[in-house]
């Protein structure tokens, strides 16, 4: 797992971005490229790294599990494909009957946001392909998790998790979802994730669709220019 300790914390999700894509330069040419943005942070993150690779970029949709009345604290999460993953240091804190109005909640907002991002767009194809899936960093890797066991689901040919930052615990229990783990800084002790920016703003979700819309143009433009 490549680390560079880049200096943090980061400028925005756009300097992380860069820092990350530096990180995976061999990934770019390669075919059947997709990059897997989890929104709403990792949008920006995945926008900067599809650019520097001349990759296309679509979005995995993805839902953590926030504690009753503590939401910033994942009990787990969920993913498209009926992938529920929870934390085992969980088990038992959360009556199942709460556990199961956070799940039911979570569904309905992940059904919600596919149908937002998407406009009536397909997705992409995963099966076969080489999958980079990108957030903005990760915590307890409950959310990166959930998504990288519903994507393998999908038989891609080679699955990569890349943030720009993360616990180091964290990444290393992805080594059995994922064929790679790429983070640019794994500082101890880690502490919440937006710590390690300057600028950390919620990501609206027209925001996501405007960062979709300009990768799709982006991308347009590379493939049709001369090689």
């Amino acid at each position: 797992m490549p680390n560079t300790r880049p200096h943090l914390p980061f400028r925005d999700r756009q300097q992380a971005g860069q820092e990350l894509a530096r990180l995976l330069g061999h990934y770019r040419g390669q075919p059947g490229l997709l990059v897997l943005a989890l929104p709403r942070g990792g949008v920006a993150v995945a926008c900067e790294v599809a650019r520097v690779l001349q990759a296309p970029l679509d979005i995995f949709v993805v839902r953590k599990l926030g504690f009753p009345g503590q939401e910033e604290y994942a009990m787990g999460a969920i993913a498209s494909g009926g992938v529920c993953v929870m934390n085992p240091l969980t088990e038992g804190a959360v009556p199942p009957d709460l556990v199961q109005a956070v799940v039911s909640r979570e569904q309905a907002e992940l059904a919600r946001r596919e149908l937002f991002y998407r406009q009536q767009r397909p997705a992409e194809p995963l099966q076969d392909r080489i999958l980079i899936v990108v957030d903005d960093g990760l915590a307890t890797g409950a959310t990166m998790q959930a998504a990288l066991l519903a994507i393998r689901q999908q038989q891609p040919r080679h699955l990569a998790a890349a943030v720009p930052v993360g616990a180091a615990d964290s990444c290393a229990a992805l080594g059995g979802q994922a064929d790679a783990v790429i983070c640019c800084a794994t500082p101890e002790p880690f502490r919440a994730v937006g710590r390690y920016y300057r600028e950390f703003p919620q990501c609206s979700d027209d925001e996501v669709c405007m960062l979709l819309a300009q990768a799709r143009r982006d991308h347009a433009r590379v493939s049709q220019s001369p090689a």
